[in-house]
């Protein structure tokens, strides 16, 4: 059974490759392994090495503490959350509103921000 932690690394290096746009295939190339090994990581059938992460984190453009956010702290506290689902990263449409978001230019991006936190306080 995959630990934990594990499953939540691979939880993030999915979202991220979803965020920026990549396949799995496109990642495994760029860290130099087959892309039946990222899908495994993304499922937290296998671990990740330090060396590996890093080497994921560069491809990704993120720093490597990326993969760990959202952890439960010690003491088996979790970080506060806005009400949104358990597992948001898993969830594609998500991903996809997230991608969709980012593409849009920044100055109509901030606008749109604005609207959903005004919606956001009215419902």
């Amino acid at each position: 059974m995959p630990h934990p932690v594990d499953v939540h690394v691979g939880k993030r290096i999915r979202h991220r490759r979803w965020l920026v746009g990549m396949t799995q295939q496109q990642l495994a190339e760029s860290v130099g392994i087959k892309f039946q090994q990222i899908q495994k990581y993304e499922t937290g059938a296998n671990r990740v090495s330090a060396s590996r992460l890093w080497d994921i984190s560069a491809s990704l453009d993120v720093d490597v503490s990326f993969f760990f956010e959202g952890l439960e702290k010690e003491g088996g506290q979790k970080p506060a959350e806005a009400d949104a689902p358990n597992d948001l990263l898993g969830d594609k449409e998500a991903l996809d509103l997230v991608r969709s978001y980012y593409a849009i230019p920044e100055n109509q991006r901030r606008r749109l921000f604005d609207l959903a936190r005004v919606l956001s306080d009215v419902a």
